[in-house]
């Protein structure tokens, strides 16, 4: 899901779009859809942890 996210994010869709195409496959909401806000969540999170994962590889260089 995250990465299918990412793409739309890339294509300059709102939040409300980008979850709106976006299914549940696991869990007990299979089949819906993930709110606007888990989706906020999830792309925060995931450029986040690029962005600590680019401070890592910048303290490992001498």
């Amino acid at each position: 899901m995250l990465s299918m996210a990412l793409h739309l994010r890339d294509q300059d869709l709102s939040l409300r779009e980008i979850a709106s195409r976006l299914d549940i496959t696991q869990g007990a909401k299979r089949g819906g859809h993930p709110s606007p806000a888990t989706v906020m969540r999830m792309l925060r999170d995931h450029d986040t942890s690029i962005t600590e994962l680019g401070a890592d590889d910048a303290k490992q260089r001498p």
